[in-house]
């Protein structure tokens, strides 16, 4: 074998291997035990509270529905740390897309009280219960882990 053909094979084995990684990432393709998680098919604005007082959260469950297809445009602290339940709220009057919030999560607990002056479609409050779940393994309460080769770790995002 020449080192051409060498470079060659290698390229077909990083971009096969980059493949199965980007299929894996994106929406469309993830499953969660065998099933299709949900995959929005329009903008849904999101913003992702921590209520749980737990510190990182927010941010850990905003790169998850970002890997998702969400547009997490604000994540932070709620108002107040002493939240028990996750709930993710509808804001705009369309439950459809806080269902499709909570699915991508697997929470059930939905709420719609829509509010003309948040700029956001969904609101996602996370409880002591999203930290439970992820300690006992929960595939939907732990967001999925990075890979050492992802840029955002090395970002702090």
């Amino acid at each position: 074998m020449t080192r051409r053909d060498i470079l060659l094979m290698v390229a077909i084995v990083m971009l096969g291997g980059g493949a199965v990684y980007l299929g894996r990432r994106f929406p469309g393709s993830r499953e969660e035990g065998g099933a299709p998680r949900y995959v929005p098919r329009e903008r849904v604005r999101v913003e992702v509270l921590n209520a749980g007082g737990v510190a990182g959260l927010a941010r850990e469950v905003t790169n998850q529905l970002r890997d998702d297809g969400f547009d997490v445009v604000q994540f932070g602290n709620a108002g107040s740390l002493d939240r028990d339940s996750t709930m993710v709220i509808d804001r705009v009057g369309r439950e459809e897309l806080a269902e499709g919030v909570a699915d991508a999560l697997g929470i059930r607990n939905v709420l719609s009280e829509p509010d003309s002056n948040l700029f956001v479609d969904v609101t996602v409050l996370l409880g002591r219960d999203w930290v439970e779940r992820a300690a006992r393994g929960d595939p939907f309460g732990a967001p999925p882990a990075r890979a050492p080769w992802d840029p955002r770790g090395w970002l702090g995002r």
